[in-house]
């Protein structure tokens, strides 16, 4: 698939952007929040990612705004709980984003009730300091042949999310809504993780969650070349080969694909806006 995109363009019906009452924000998470599959030599880590767009936006205007991002890639919602909720309160964030649990409901036998409490629980810890808390639900597999099976389960994971969100008054960021990714053009060569469309789509629709007036523009996949059965099932085999397999492996030794990944972001600082949405 193509991860080519047109580059958008301004929108000058937006508001001032930059408007808004947070200083420091700080993301947790798996390689969603990482911005894997968004690929940048110019960002920590290599990748941007959806978190690093929006902080961007935030940064607009703000002499004082910092970002911190302690999300690595493979990590389970019991492991982000375990090393990232505590250290994201001692940065002291008024503004925290919280995605977790994708890579449990994905697993065989994984119970969406309960990753959903574990979730509540790391919750009930992130909303006592009094910062802002946008969690997300998960997307509508439908599209994807790969994942379509898992479309129950997730969407009764999603369910508790905005069960947990409405009684403790978090921001709900709807991935299941966003139709827009929906489409494999907005996916990495791994069918799992965004490719910087998405990305880009989702830190859209996180900014709108969050009410923050800003200018990023739809940005339109390129055209879909007409494929064949064969072509589409010579794919299809060089993604087992490249990504299954390697995935099927790391469970069988219970390894990550985030052993040995720090945060790439440990710390709040300035971030400057990506040389191509000044």
């Amino acid at each position: 698939m193509t991860t080519d995109a047109q580059v958008p363009s301004q929108n000058p019906d937006a508001a001032n952007p930059g408007v808004h009452p947070w200083r420091r924000f700080v993301a947790i998470g798996d390689s969603f929040t990482e911005g894997i599959g968004d690929p940048s030599p110019d960002s920590p880590g290599g990748n941007r990612g959806w978190a690093d767009r929006v902080a961007e936006v935030l940064s607009g205007g703000v002499d004082d705004f910092a970002y911190a991002n302690l999300a690595v890639r493979g990590r389970l919602i019991g492991q982000i709980v375990a090393e990232q909720v505590e250290p994201a309160l001692a940065l002291s964030p008024d503004l925290i984003s919280f995605c977790a649990g994708g890579n449990d409901v994905i697993r065989p036998g994984a119970d969406p009730d309960e990753i959903a409490q574990l979730f509540e629980d790391a919750v009930i810890r992130l909303t006592s300091s009094g910062a802002t808390l946008i969690v997300f639900t998960g997307i509508d597999t439908n599209f994807s042949p790969v994942f379509r099976s898992l479309r129950g389960k997730v969407a009764i994971y999603n369910e508790n999310l905005r069960a947990i969100a409405e009684r403790y008054d978090c921001i709900v960021a709807d991935q299941w809504a966003l139709k827009e990714i929906q489409d494999a053009r907005f996916f990495a060569d791994d069918r799992l993780h965004m490719n910087a469309l998405g990305h880009h789509e989702v830190a859209r629709m996180v900014l709108r969650a969050l009410n923050v007036p800003n200018e990023l523009a739809p940005m339109q996949p390129r055209a879909l070349a007409h494929a064949t059965w064969r072509s589409a099932r010579t794919d299809d085999l060089v993604w087992a080969r490249n990504y299954l397999v390697p995935w099927v492996l790391r469970r069988v030794r219970h390894q990550s694909s985030g052993d040995h990944v720090q945060a790439k972001r440990p710390a709040p600082s300035p971030i400057a806006a990506s040389p191509d949405e000044r």
